[in-house]
C-alpha cells in the first residue's frame, strides 16, 4: 500500500491560518485543541522571514507510540498514525516524547479543578479506530476524509497550495519539480520506503 505524506512548501505559506481553523472547525475540535498551527519563523528579518504549517508529522518510527504505557497508538499500512482514545489515560508522555508538540490535552471541567483529558492530534482526517463513518468515531475523531477518497481538510483549504498531500513518491516529485522551477537544487528529497528510521512521513520543506 502507497504510503501518504504531507509537506508544508514554506515558499507559498503565507501565514493565513486557513488550515488550522479548516481543522478546527471540521472536526468540531474543543478551544483547547489545536491539531494544527501555523508557526512564523525569523519573524521582521527582512529575506529570512517564513512561515509553516506544522501538526502531527506521523513518523515512521513515531516516539509517541514508543512511550506510551498502554500502547495507545498504532500504525497503519499507509502510514498514518493513529490512537485509540478508550484506551489512552492522558499520562502525558506522547507530549514529552513528540519533538513537534502534536499531543493536546482538553481539559475536563473548568478552573482550578479542571482536569486533563485523553489526549488528542492530527489524524490526518482519517479517523480512529471505531467504525468508519459511525458517529462515534466522528465524535471522538472528527471526519474521516481519506476513507472517502479525500485530501485532509487543511490541504483542501490551503489557497496557495502549499499543503500537499499524497502518494509519498508523488508527493516528493510534485516538490521536486517546484524547486526545480524555483532553481534550487536540494537533491534526492525522497526517502525509501524500507528505511528504518523515525524519519517523518510528514516533511516540512525549505524553498
Amino acid at each position: 500500500m502507497a504510503r501518504l505524506k504531507f509537506i508544508c512548501d514554506f515558499d507559498r505559506c503565507i501565514d493565513c491560518n486557513g488550515c488550522s481553523v479548516a481543522c478546527d472547525s471540521g472536526h468540531e475540535l474543543p478551544l483547547a485543541v489545536r491539531r494544527r498551527r501555523v508557526y512564523t519563523f525569523n519573524e521582521g528579518i527582512p529575506g529570512k522571514q517564513f512561515s509553516a504549517s506544522i501538526a502531527c508529522m506521523h513518523c515512521k518510527d513515531a516516539p509517541c507510540a514508543q512511550v506510551c504505557p498502554v500502547d495507545c497508538f498504532y500504525i497503519r499500512d499507509d502510514g498514518i498514525v493513529l490512537h485509540d482514545k478508550d484506551t489512552c489515560i492522558a499520562c502525558g508522555y506522547c507530549l514529552y516524547a513528540c519533538p513537534f508538540g502534536a499531543p493536546q490535552f482538553d481539559k475536563n471541567g473548568s478552573g482550578i479543578f479542571a482536569t486533563k483529558g485523553v489526549m488528542d492530534k492530527c489524524t490526518m482526517c482519517a479517523g480512529g479506530p471505531d467504525e468508519t463513518h459511525s458517529s462515534k468515531e466522528h465524535h471522538k475523531y472528527g471526519q474521516n476524509r481519506i476513507a472517502e477518497g479525500k485530501v485532509p481538510l487543511c490541504a483542501a483549504m490551503c489557497s496557495t497550495k502549499a499543503l500537499i498531500v499524497g502518494d509519498a513518491q508523488e508527493v516528493d516529485k510534485i516538490y521536486s519539480d517546484r524547486v526545480k522551477l524555483r532553481g534550487y537544487n536540494l537533491g534526492n528529497l525522497s526517502t525509501p520506503d524500507d528505511e528504518a528510521s523515525d524519519y517523518p512521513l510528514t516533511s516540512i520543506m525549505f524553498g
